[in-house]
């Protein structure tokens, strides 16, 4: 089995996690012995990121290239539309098509240096996610997922139009979607209902980060675009000065959640790693993710 949805497709929850390119030969060795450890538990799929603007293009080429040639787990390229054109998206989605790579996750992208700056649009290029879904589609036997917003994009008005605009990428032939991290399981389960009350099935994935300290809180309040639910503040944020405590909390934190989500018939959970795979190990573990031929 090769492609997301297939992966998904067992009947068991699964989950996945996720990976950004390295900056130099440290990261690559801490990336790398991140991938084997998590290799072992044999994740769903494993994705890999692509910087605003393309700046990790050929860094997430490369470690794609490694994953389908080194290891067995099956991989999920990343592909933005910004600073790209047609033919450079073309080139992009024809490399990963040469290597084997079946999955790709097609966003728009955050404009490169400020992810909150005007978006512009390449002369040549896409402007928006789902001519790219389409462009991917276009172009091979490609199974492709979007980005999803439990408290919206931050250039989406409202929550009713970035619904809007993310059935129109799963119409535009978008396989599944992945939600960007949420602390609040009732954000992620409102979105679902969303999708479904516009009148559009689809697999949707919930992102989940291991609150292991402080710092990782902050990234996920950045990375959520919303405030740390007081629930989760007041449970946390005593603990700061405390590394020990703070990261048992939030990796107890993050296994309730996961637990509330399966309860919840989620297929899979999608792990954002930052290149680390303890914690992640950790939750899985306990949430009974690991398929019984790994755990014995």
């Amino acid at each position: 089995m090769t492609s997301v949805i297939e992966r998904l497709s067992g009947g068991n929850p699964v989950f996945s996690v996720e990976f950004f390119p390295p900056r130099d030969p440290a990261d690559e060795a801490v990336l790398w012995r991140a991938i084997r450890e998590l290799e072992a538990l044999d994740p769903a799929f494993v994705s890999i990121t692509y910087g605003a603007g393309g700046s990790t293009r050929d860094r997430t080429i490369r470690t794609t290239g490694r994953v389908v040639q080194e290891t067995t787990l099956v991989p999920m390229a990343h592909l933005t539309a910004v600073d790209h054109s047609v033919a450079e998206l073309r080139n992009v989605i024809g490399w990963y098509a040469a290597v084997g790579v079946r999955n790709i996750l097609a966003v728009r992208g955050d404009p490169p240096g400020d992810p909150h700056g005007e978006w512009v649009r390449h002369p040549e290029g896409l402007a928006y996610a789902e001519e790219l879904v389409r462009l991917c589609r276009e172009l091979g036997d490609f199974c492709v997922g979007v980005a999803a917003f439990p408290y919206g994009h931050p250039r989406s008005r409202d929550l009713d139009e970035d619904t809007e605009y993310l059935v129109r990428k799963l119409r535009a032939g978008a396989d599944f979607a992945i939600a960007q991290l949420f602390l609040d399981v009732e954000d992620f389960l409102r979105l679902r209902d969303r999708v479904a009350a516009a009148g559009c099935e689809t697999v949707l994935l919930p992102g989940l980060m291991p609150l292991t300290t402080p710092r990782t809180l902050a990234k996920s309040v950045e990375l959520s675009g919303a405030p740390v639910p007081p629930a989760v503040a007041r449970r946390l944020e005593p603990l700061a000065g405390d590394p020990a405590a703070f990261r048992a909390a939030g990796v107890d934190l993050v296994t309730e959640m996961g637990a509330r989500l399966l309860a919840e018939g989620v297929p899979a959970l999608h792990f954002y790693t930052f290149n680390r795979s303890r914690a992640t190990r950790e939750v899985v573990g306990r949430l009974g993710l690991v398929p019984d031929r790994v755990a014995g």
